[in-house]
């Protein structure tokens, strides 16, 4: 592994990259790392079952993904909206025929509000309708699979070094205090634990079903544990 300021990186075979991620994972645990995000990357990060070009692709074009906004949140489809802001602009010319102007402006500004949340809705879901598509077939063709949240960025690349595939894995923690507390929570890891476990859900039959790489080995062979 090469530690530098942009991060935690290392070249290697597919285990050993899920190892890295894994490694990393322990270490923010172990330093009381929790919540949304630390979950966000725990799902992402490679696991030895998986495939780069389809598990991983996968997982990053839904990260990559446009987010929801206020009235998806709200659990409001663009019709909804729309429908709410005509009842407001109803309610706006009530309010002027009763001479309650004040009031009159309040609905009128709500239903400009929900016009404005159902235009973004919409928009949302028509980005989102043809980018994971287009993220899939394309972008990774020219970039690196890729996570960024405010806990984690990391990126995977696949290279070949003669005629073996291999991977590169570079994993940043984005707080410093934390990225410190993690690069010497790895660094007892390589001195105390000497053999460690790769969390695989499924096996591997063959080498062609990540991308190349030797499948994991048989359970009762397990490269590695921890405790």
């Amino acid at each position: 592994m090469e530690e530098s300021i942009s991060g935690f990186k290392l070249y290697g075979s597919w285990g050993e990259i899920v190892e890295h991620g894994e490694r990393i994972t322990r270490a923010l645990h172990d330093i009381g790392v929790s919540g949304e995000a630390f979950d966000e990357w725990d799902e992402w990060r490679p696991k030895a079952h998986e495939r780069l070009g389809e598990d991983v692709n996968q997982k990053t074009a839904e990260q990559a993904s446009v987010g929801e906004g206020e009235g998806e949140k709200a659990g409001k489809n663009p019709d909804d909206d729309l429908r709410t802001a005509g009842e407001k602009l109803s309610e706006s010319y009530e309010k002027a025929e009763q001479g309650d102007n004040e009031g009159a402006m309040e609905r009128w500004q709500d239903s400009i509000g929900y016009v404005a949340r159902a235009a973004d809705s919409a928009s949302r879901k028509a980005v989102r309708a043809v980018e994971s598509t287009v993220y899939q077939k394309v972008m990774t063709q020219l970039a690196p699979y890729y996570f960024d949240n405010e806990l984690v960025s990391a990126n995977i690349q696949k290279t070949t070094r003669g005629e073996r595939i291999q991977f590169i894995f570079e994993v940043n923690v984005n707080d410093d205090e934390l990225k410190k507390q993690v690069s010497e929570r790895l660094g007892e890891y390589e001195d105390s634990i000497d053999r460690w476990h790769v969390d695989t859900e499924k096996e591997t039959e063959t080498a062609e079903a990540v991308d190349g790489v030797e499948p994991p080995e048989p359970k009762g062979t397990t490269r590695s544990t921890t405790n």
